[in-house]
């Protein structure tokens, strides 16, 4: 049985498609600040659909099977949060990718593998449900997640700022992962 998150999830994207393809203009102008929207929004698409996959990977769009602590929030708030946090991210790697510091690529490239292990977490999670393996595991994302603010910060301090509520989120979600575990073992 699928919840109301899943159609939460694919209305936002949807838009999200409608908006790339309505696109009429490749560049915003702003005083002497260029952006390229195109750009932008490949990379606002990037972690929303590692996301959407993720969770189709995981099967997390259906109702959990599992006992859950009494602080999990109400399932129509993951989604939403979710796609806040891909945007940032989006918008983020956005301000990297068009810097010209030499230290992007390495900075992509962890921005990178901290999506893969995000997306891979809901199969150990839901799917699996490995919960101690998926704690494991979201230590690991937020090992990752701290290194790609370092980096990103060094190069701009915005780009590293916007992931700040990801890391603290996380925060949560090991919390929570853990609950789980305790719950479930």
């Amino acid at each position: 049985m699928l919840s109301y998150s899943i159609v939460f999830s694919q209305i936002a994207y949807y838009f999200t498609f409608i908006f790339i393809f309505s696109i009429r203009f490749s560049y915003i102008f702003k005083g002497d600040f260029m952006i390229d929207l195109k750009a932008l929004i490949i990379s606002i698409l990037i972690p929303n659909l590692f996301g959407f996959l993720g969770g189709l990977l995981g099967n997390s769009f259906s109702t959990p099977t599992f006992s859950q602590p009494s602080f999990t929030p109400p399932a129509i708030v993951f989604p939403i949060v979710w796609t806040i946090l891909y945007t940032l991210m989006g918008i983020s790697s956005y301000i990297i990718y068009t810097s010209n510091e030499p230290s992007k690529k390495s900075s992509l490239i962890i921005y990178g593998i901290q999506l893969v292990l995000n997306s891979l977490w809901t199969l150990f999670f839901f799917r699996l449900q490995w919960f101690l393996f998926s704690f494991i595991w979201i230590l690991l994302i937020l090992f990752f997640v701290i290194l790609m603010i370092i980096k990103f910060y060094k190069i701009n301090k915005t780009a590293g700022l916007l992931q700040i509520p990801y890391a603290i989120w996380l925060v949560f979600a090991c919390i929570l992962n853990f609950s789980v575990y305790l719950l479930n073992r």
